[in-house]
């Protein structure tokens, strides 16, 4: 563990513990079924990323009412729901190093307990008594199935631009991340100088943490990754690391790119080859580059905050959403 995520575990630990136990408490489904799937899920070693952001930014701004706990948990269950769909829609056989729901469950009942964690999530919004807060979460619910379709519409295809790959991250990944600190805000009554800030950091941490994401793909071990490595290329999904590569590569080079893409059995050989030829037309180095640009957006979006330890924690965040190895 480096240091940089130590400080931030020790930082936050005491949330982290309240926020499991929000997430156990809130659940409340009158079907044990139901309980065994989303924890299949929600307790699978998920870095409760954004209900903490949710927590500290509420925190940042001088929050002090009793909401924000139980509210954090509406993102991880939107979060979560999201996840048992997109691996059924994705056919994907791991998720953080377990199979995935649906090998186990099937995919009825998987679809439905995702469902079930959109409505809680629907429902503890609706709890805050705030019209504004419901419309957020109702709105990207929206943009998140969207960008998922989006996805899929464009699945396998080598035209792929990186404007439309960073529009798919901004609704499936990015709008969770605003939200998640734009709501802070609102509960806390904030200025909408605090609320523009938190919303900025937001959308740019989840953008770079999107892309980091996407990098691991292939820079990264299964047993390190949690999920199949190169599972992005194998669903057809073109991430700006192969996206920026295509732009870049002679024809040669191209055209093998392009022939191992297609070939979604492609074996560890191929993938080594392809791994080889992003690096050499750079394409890790440029999502690296962009990513950090986002976080440097994200860092600076916090300047209207006075120093605070929980303002130096959103801080050290940002800087381990690439910092991080998984």
């Amino acid at each position: 563990m480096n240091d940089l995520k130590r400080r931030i575990l020790a930082a936050v630990k005491d949330d982290l513990d309240d926020i499991e136990k929000a997430l156990i408490d809130n659940l409340n489904p009158y079907l044990d079924l139901v309980s065994e799937v989303a924890g299949h899920i929600l307790f699978s070693g998920g870095k409760r990323l954004r209900p903490l952001l949710m927590v500290l930014s509420a925190r940042l701004v001088g929050y002090n009412g009793d909401y924000e706990k139980t509210f954090s948990t509406a993102l991880e269950y939107l979060h979560a729901a999201t996840l048992l769909h997109d691996d059924l829609v994705d056919d994907a056989t791991l998720r953080r190093g377990k199979p995935v729901a649906h090998s186990k469950w099937g995919n009825s009942i998987t679809v439905l307990v995702g469902d079930y964690l959109l409505a809680r999530a629907l429902s503890i919004s609706a709890g805050t008594g705030r019209l504004r807060v419901v419309q957020i979460l109702a709105t990207l619910t929206e943009n998140m199935s969207q960008g998922e379709v989006h996805q899929l519409m464009r699945k396998g295809d080598i035209t792929l631009t990186e404007d439309e790959y960073k529009e798919v991250i901004r609704r499936k990944t990015a709008m969770l991340f605003e939200a998640a600190c734009r709501v802070s805000a609102i509960l806390a009554d904030a200025t909408e100088e605090q609320e523009r800030a938190l919303a900025e950091y937001g959308y740019n941490l989840g953008i770079a943490f999107q892309m980091a994401d996407d990098l691991f793909d292939y820079t990264l071990q299964t047993s390190e990754f949690g999920k199949e490595v190169g599972a992005d290329l194998r669903e057809g999904k073109l991430t700006l690391p192969v996206i920026y590569a295509l732009q870049q590569a002679q024809s040669g080079d191209r055209d093998l790119m392009i022939k191992i893409i297609r070939n979604q059995d492609f074996s560890e050989a191929d993938f080594k080859t392809l791994t080889d030829l992003l690096e050499k037309y750079g394409g890790l180095t440029y999502t690296q580059n962009t990513a950090a640009s986002y976080i440097d957006t994200a860092k600076k979006a916090l300047a209207v905050f006075e120093p605070s330890p929980t303002k130096e924690t959103m801080l050290d965040i940002a800087e381990y959403a690439l910092a991080r190895s998984v």
